[in-house]
């Protein structure tokens, strides 16, 4: 559901300038520590990638600001956004964009994103899963590359408010695997405090990982 924002919106005055006069997304990549993770998911035999949209996604749920949308002129958010991501083809080398809906529960939402990915692997179409919602974010994944920065032009920067997350290789570095991630955000609803915000719950999340994957039975 679509919550309008109403007047006493405290960025109100910081939304204007960012959307008008000085129109301004902005980017940056994080590097994650998954060391622990990453061990925990090898035993549990466990795919890396449904992990990582999930990691995102709850992590998008918890700050409203990554939430903020325009619904017919309309400011305000999603309760929920649903995670839509890229897979591959691996005959045509190709990729679709896909989606799952989203749910709190890990195991629910593993099983349901393996199940999204198989389902469409092979296909050659760029949206191959229909019903598409539109209380959606994007999330791409490059794991041919471990970059340090990334940036996306978008021609519909200037209106598009909901973040966008792309995905790097794995690198190590002092016997620690280290995720890059890049986010891109629009400046008028959300500033480098609420992206602070995002990043210091995603990393929580990944320390505290055993909380949640706990719901998971491999059995």
């Amino acid at each position: 559901m679509f919550k309008q924002i109403d007047e006493n919106y405290p960025r109100k005055e910081h939304f204007h300038h960012y959307m008008t006069l000085t129109r301004c997304t902005y980017s940056l990549v994080i590097d994650l520590d998954i060391t622990k993770l990453y061990a925990i998911l090898k035993e549990k035999r466990l795919k890396v990638y449904p992990v990582q949209i999930y990691l995102l996604a709850r992590a998008v749920q918890k700050i409203p600001e990554f939430r903020m949308d325009q619904v017919n002129d309309a400011l305000g958010y999603w309760e929920i956004l649903h995670p839509s991501y890229t897979i591959l083809n691996k005959e045509t080398k190709t990729f679709s964009s896909i989606w799952t809906p989203y749910d709190e529960n890990f195991a629910q939402f593993y099983k349901s994103c393996v199940a999204d990915m198989e389902t469409y692997s092979k296909s050659s179409n760029l949206f191959p899963k229909p019903h598409m919602p539109e209380n959606m974010f994007n999330i791409s994944s490059l794991p041919w590359i471990d970059f340090t920065s990334f940036n996306l032009n978008v021609s519909t920067d200037i209106t598009y408010l909901l973040p966008i997350f792309t995905i790097g290789k794995f690198k190590v570095e002092e016997g620690k695997i280290i995720l890059p991630v890049a986010i891109q955000v629009h400046h008028a609803v959300c500033d480098g405090y609420h992206v602070g915000q995002y990043v210091e719950y995603l990393r929580w999340l990944i320390e505290h990982c055993e909380e949640w994957l706990d719901s998971l039975d491999m059995s």
